[in-house]
């Protein structure tokens, strides 16, 4: 049996304003003919599909239109898909009597018994070819058992769906939507958000020892967790933020077998992710480095740019002069990041009547001095400011 694990395709994002749909589609295309070309027997999607709960009908429509044509060209494939924490799991699953008989089964409502309590078999989906799938969507509160924390409720919940496992000897794969301990984040990756604050991170002890693989979702680094070769996360096909750009995207390929082999099989995403200059530089040196990039061929694969600054005064026209000096450059501005020296301040608790003392204008210098590296406020600035506290003061 062979499978495809991925997951975090989040069809629907907006990079910094920019439409993403021409590169999910190319991505959508190419995983098509991996389908095809490995003669994969289970697609195991891990949650995320959606950037948002409310999906666009284009993006909507691109997600369908890939479903069936998948299934079309591959009448044996099975698809597994959970609800990741960006989706509705109610709307992913609402197609189900239409998606069942394409062979495609999606699981994001954990659902109750008329005795109100989980219905864990519901979890529970066959493989075509032999061996179970336990399909965990993305668990939110009240979706598992009664616990002390959410780490416990979810190690509760894959112990109680493991034991509905008729027979435990043939081939599990347990998926996920959630944190694992042990993995990495990407440093100052807004885009992996996490949900409670950190509490969240369940132990891959959850999932039982017998479980031939786990497919996760969530985190967007591709990676194996605390070492267990066959506990992973897929990763996103396409970089969500700048903090990801040097991730590798791609896929999981699962050959189970009389011994289970696990590959990454590696996607390029379409467009690249550019930061300049590496560490944060003045304007003129950062105009420098706009100067040597290449100029403008092909608009359609040109890379997103980030353009990080040293400021140590203000700058009005700062935006001004990138975009000027990135007119005939090939790449796309996404985000200009205005970084001020660090200065090392003392803090000290004052009155308010030590405050009224204060000279506004000595406030005022104070703060550009710390913001600003140490450096004095420019002569022009200080009549400026001076003219509106007398006009204030009259």
């Amino acid at each position: 049996m062979i499978l495809l694990h991925t997951a975090d395709w989040h069809i629907g994002q907006t990079f910094y304003e920019y439409d993403r749909c021409g590169e999910h589609l190319q991505f959508l295309a190419w995983l098509k003919s991996q389908l095809q070309e490995l003669q994969v027997d289970v697609l195991l999607i891990a949650g995320d599909v959606f950037d948002s709960p409310n999906p666009s009908a284009e993006s909507q429509k691109m997600y369908y239109r890939f479903l069936r044509e998948i299934t079309t060209a591959n009448p044996n494939l099975q698809v597994i898909i959970i609800a990741g924490n960006h989706d509705s799991a109610a709307r992913l699953e609402a197609p189900n009597p239409l998606l069942e008989d394409m062979n495609i089964t999606v699981r994001g409502v954990v659902k109750r018994t008329a005795d109100g309590t989980i219905d864990f078999n519901h979890l529970v989906i066959p493989l075509n070819k032999g061996g179970y799938c336990l399909a965990v969507p993305y668990l939110r509160q009240g979706d598992y058992p009664n616990s002390d924390t959410y780490a416990q409720g979810v190690k509760a919940m894959y112990e109680a769906i493991y034991e509905c496992v008729g027979d435990q000897s043939q081939p599990i794969i347990a998926m996920g939507h959630l944190q694992a301990t042990g993995s990495e984040i990407s440093e100052n990756d807004r885009s992996e958000r996490t949900v409670i604050g950190g509490l969240e991170c369940v132990s891959p002890d959850s999932f039982a020892k017998e479980i031939t693989y786990t497919a996760l979702g969530h985190l967007h680094r591709a990676q194996r967790v605390s070492g267990r070769e066959n506990v992973r996360y897929a990763g996103s096909p396409l970089p969500m933020s700048f903090a990801e750009k040097n991730n590798k995207q791609g896929v999981t390929l699962i050959d189970i077998k009389e011994t289970t082999t696990i590959e990454r099989i590696l996607f390029d995403a379409p467009i690249k992710l550019l930061s300049i200059p590496a560490q944060p530089m003045p304007l003129s040196d950062v105009l420098a480095e706009i100067a040597a990039l290449p100029d403008a061929e092909n608009t359609n694969t040109a890379p997103y740019l980030e353009v990080k600054v040293l400021i140590t005064e203000p700058e009005p026209s700062l935006r001004h002069q990138i975009e000027e000096a990135l007119k005939t450059k090939s790449v796309r501005l996404a985000r200009i990041v205005a970084i001020t020296p660090k200065r090392e301040t003392d803090t000290k608790t004052i009155t308010y009547e030590e405050l009224q003392t204060i000279n506004p204008l000595d406030m005022a210098s104070d703060i550009f001095k710390r913001r600003y590296g140490g450096e004095d406020m420019p002569e022009t600035m200080k009549s400026l400011l001076q003219g509106v506290i007398q006009e204030v003061e009259r």
